[in-house]
C-alpha cells in the first residue's frame, strides 16, 4: 500500500468522476493525449515521489535550512531530487510547448502534485512558487524580459518568488512601504524590505527571480497605487553576464514546520543599486496579483490535501499493525486475544473521518483543476465564462477548506497513533506541523472568507452560485434514481437549502445597518459552503460507485445481502466502491446533518463579538 496517495481513488476522480480521458481529450487542445499517456505520466510521478522526494522528507525537517554569511543553504539531500524534478520537466508539465512545457491538463498536473507534495511538501515549494512567477512573467512581461528569464524559470534552472508581505503590511497589503523610483532607462530603482518570503534565498538554482509589490513615487495611497516588478537576484547585463542586483537576505525564519523550505527576510536596494522591471501597467499590481492568485491558492489547498493523504494512509497502516486491547465483544475477558486497533469502534470512526475528508478534498481540488482545464481548452466563449465562474467561486473554498480540513486530518492521525503520534519517531507529527502554515499564507482563511462573501457572491447578483447549484442539480439527477441513496440525497438537499437561505440572509444584511454581520460570520459561512460542496462531490461519487457495485454483484451472481457482503470482503474492486459509498454516508450523516444548526447560529443575529468592549475580553 502506498503511504502517500490512494492511487485508485485519484484515478477514480480523474476518470470515473470527471472523465478527463473522454471529455478533455475531445478538446483540440488535449486531443493528442489519452488515458494511456495520463497513466504513464502519473506512474512516473509516483516513482519520483517515492524514490526521490519521500526519502528526503524527514531529513529535511531535521536539518532545516541554514543561514551562513548572507547565504541560505537548503539540506544537501534536496539537490538530487530537485535535479530529477527539473530535468524531468515536471515544473512546466501543464504549460505550452512554446515555453518548454508538455501541455498536459491541469487536473492531471494536480494529481501529480498531490503525489509529489505528499512525499515532501517543503521541497516541492521551490518549483511550485517558481511556476507562479514564470506564469506572471509570461502574461505581463515584455518580450525582452521573457527571452532573458522565462525559459530558464519554466525549466527550473532559475527559480522565482512572490514578494508581498512586509513588517506591518501582511494582509493589509495597501500599507506596504517598498518604493520604486523611475530611472531614465525605463527601469525602476527598488528599495524596501519583504518578509516571510518562501524560497527567497537558497542554493538550489543559480538565480532567483522575485516578483515584488512596490509603490512608485507619487502613486495613490492604498492598494490603488501598487505596482508589481520583476527583480532578479542576479541581473543579466548587456554582455549576458550575471551581476549582483543588490538583493540581500537578512535572515531566515525558524518555523513550526516546513523546515526544509527557506522562509526569508529580503532587503532590496540597501546600496541603492537594485533594479526592477515593471510588469504590466503602473498601479495595476493588485489586479495582476489577483490574476495569478487562483493558481497560488489552489496550490495551497493542494498542500492540505497532500498532508491529509499521507497522514491518513500512515494512520491506516498503523491501525492495521498496532495490536492493543481485545475486541469490544470480549472486552471483559482477561484471556481474550489482543487485536489490531482498527477493530476498535472509536479508531474506525476516526479513520472514516479521515477517509471521507481526504476523498472529499481530493474531489474538490481535482474538480476545480478540471474546471480550469475547461476554461483553457473550450473554444466557446460562453462555456469559458461558465467554467471560469466555477473556478472563481471554488478557489477560496479550496484554499480555506483544503488547509483547515487537511490540518484536522493530520491532527486525527496523531490521535490514531496515540502517544506514539506525538513523538518524532513517527511521521504524523511532522505532517501536522508542516500543514498548519497552509491556513495562514497566500491570504489567511479569514481573507478567503471575505473574498467569497464580499466579492464572489456579489458578482452579477449571485450568478456564480446560481450556476453552480444548477450544475450540481443536473449531476445529481442520476443519483436521485438510486433508491439506496435516497436518504443521503434528502440530507444534501436540506443542507443546500440552508446554504441558499443563509446567502439570502447575508444579501439582506449587506444593505442594512447590520452590514457587518456578513463580515463577522464570513468564515463560518465559508465552512458551511465547503461542507455542502464536499457533500455534493461525495454524493456524486456514491452514485457512480453504486452503479459499479451493482454491476459487480450481477457478474458475481450475488443477489442477497449475505452473498453481496461476501463479494465486498473478497473482491478488492467491490470493496473500493463499497468504501466510496461509505465515505459519502459518513460525511453526509456526520457533517451535513449539522448544516441547519450552523445556519441558525449565524442567522440568530448574535453580535456579541462586536458589542463586547475590548476590556471585556479579559481583565487587564
Amino acid at each position: 500500500m502506498s503511504l502517500l496517495v490512494d492511487e485508485k481513488d485519484a484515478k477514480f476522480v480523474l476518470y470515473e468522476q470527471l472523465g478527463i480521458d473522454e471529455k478533455l481529450c475531445k478538446q483540440p487542445m488535449y486531443s493528442e493525449f489519452s488515458r494511456e499517456t495520463f497513466d504513464m505520466v502519473y506512474s512516473e510521478a509516483a516513482k519520483l515521489a517515492e524514490k526521490a522526494f519521500y526519502p528526503t522528507n524527514k531529513v529535511g525537517d531535521e536539518k532545516g535550512c541554514r543561514f551562513e554569511n548572507g547565504q541560505v543553504k537548503v539540506p544537501e539531500e534536496f539537490h538530487e531530487p530537485y535535479r530529477l524534478y527539473r530535468e524531468g520537466g515536471w515544473l512546466a508539465m501543464s504549460d505550452s510547448p512554446e515555453v518548454g512545457g508538455q501541455g498536459l491538463p491541469v487536473s492531471l498536473t494536480n494529481a501529480c502534485i498531490e503525489m509529489i507534495g505528499a512525499a515532501n511538501w517543503a521541497l516541492l515549494m521551490y518549483p511550485g512558487l517558481t511556476h507562479g512567477s514564470a506564469r506572471l512573467l509570461q502574461e505581463y512581461g515584455t518580450p525582452e524580459l521573457q527571452e532573458i528569464y522565462m525559459e530558464k524559470m519554466f525549466a527550473g534552472e532559475w527559480s522565482g518568488t512572490m514578494c508581498l508581505t512586509e513588517p506591518g503590511a501582511g494582509s493589509d497589503v495597501g500599507n506596504l512601504r517598498t518604493k520604486a523610483s523611475r530611472k531614465s532607462d525605463g527601469t525602476y530603482a527598488i528599495s524596501g524590505q519583504k518578509m516571510f518570503i518562501s524560497s527567497g534565498m537558497h542554493d538550489l538554482t543559480g538565480n532567483i527571480i522575485h516578483m515584488v509589490l512596490a509603490r512608485i513615487e507619487g502613486a495613490p495611497a492604498g492598494t490603488r497605487g501598487i505596482s508589481i516588478f520583476l527583480v532578479p537576484r542576479l541581473l543579466v547585463n548587456e554582455k549576458g553576464e550575471l551581476v549582483d542586483n543588490d538583493v540581500a537576505c537578512a535572515g531566515i525564519e525558524h518555523k513550526m514546520g516546513i523546515h526544509g523550505s527557506a522562509t526569508c527576510v529580503l532587503n532590496f536596494g540597501e546600496n541603492s543599486r537594485c533594479t526592477g522591471y515593471l510588469m504590466g501597467q503602473e498601479n495595476q499590481g493588485m489586479r495582476i496579483m489577483f490574476d495569478m492568485m487562483n493558481e497560488a491558492r489552489l496550490f495551497v489547498g493542494m498542500q492540505g490535501l497532500c498532508h491529509a493523504s499521507a497522514s491518513y494512509l500512515h494512520a491506516l497502516r498503523y491501525a492495521k499493525e498496532r495490536v492493543q486491547g481485545s475486541s469490544i465483544e470480549r472486552m471483559k475477558d482477561a484471556d481474550a486475544p489482543r487485536v489490531p486497533i482498527i477493530q476498535h469502534p472509536d479508531v474506525r470512526r476516526m479513520l472514516m473521518f479521515m477517509k471521507s475528508s481526504t476523498e472529499g478534498l481530493r474531489a474538490l481540488l481535482y474538480t476545480t483543476a478540471y474546471c480550469a482545464d475547461r476554461v483553457r481548452s473550450s473554444e466557446n466563449e460562453e462555456e469559458k465564462q461558465l467554467f471560469q465562474g466555477y473556478v472563481d467561486l471554488l478557489i477560496p473554498i479550496c484554499k480555506s477548506v483544503g488547509s483547515d480540513l487537511g490540518f484536522k486530518v493530520c491532527e486525527t492521525a496523531i490521535q490514531v497513533y496515540g502517544g506514539y503520534g506525538y513523538i518524532q519517531e513517527y511521521p504524523v507529527e511532522q505532517q501536522m506541523r508542516d500543514c498548519k502554515i497552509a491556513s495562514l499564507y497566500e491570504g489567511t482563511n479569514g481573507i478567503q472568507a471575505l473574498d467569497l462573501v464580499g466579492r464572489k457572491l456579489a458578482i452579477k447578483q449571485g450568478l456564480l452560485l446560481k450556476n453552480a447549484i444548477k450544475a450540481a442539480g443536473k449531476i445529481l439527477a442520476g443519483v436521485r434514481e438510486e433508491f439506496s441513496l435516497r436518504d443521503l440525497v434528502k440530507i444534501y438537499d436540506e443542507a443546500q437549502e440552508h446554504l441558499v437561505q443563509l446567502t439570502k440572509f447575508f444579501a439582506m444584511k449587506s444593505i442594512t445597518e447590520d452590514f457587518n454581520v456578513p463580515i463577522l460570520y464570513a468564515k463560518p459561512y465559508l465552512d458551511l459552503f465547503g461542507d455542502v460542496v464536499i457533500g455534493f462531490l461525495l454524493l456524486w461519487q456514491a452514485g457512480i460507485a453504486s452503479k459499479r457495485l451493482e454491476e459487480i454483484y450481477r457478474e458475481q451472481g450475488a443477489k442477497d445481502e449475505a452473498s453481496q457482503g461476501r463479494v465486498v470482503r473478497e473482491n478488492r474492486t467491490a470493496a473500493f466502491y463499497f468504501g466510496k459509498i461509505a465515505s459519502a454516508r459518513f460525511f453526509i450523516n456526520q457533517v451535513l446533518t449539522q448544516a441547519g444548526g450552523k445556519a441558525r447560529g449565524i442567522m440568530n443575529d448574535d453580535k456579541s463579538a462586536l458589542e463586547l468592549p475590548e476590556m471585556g475580553f479579559a481583565a487587564d
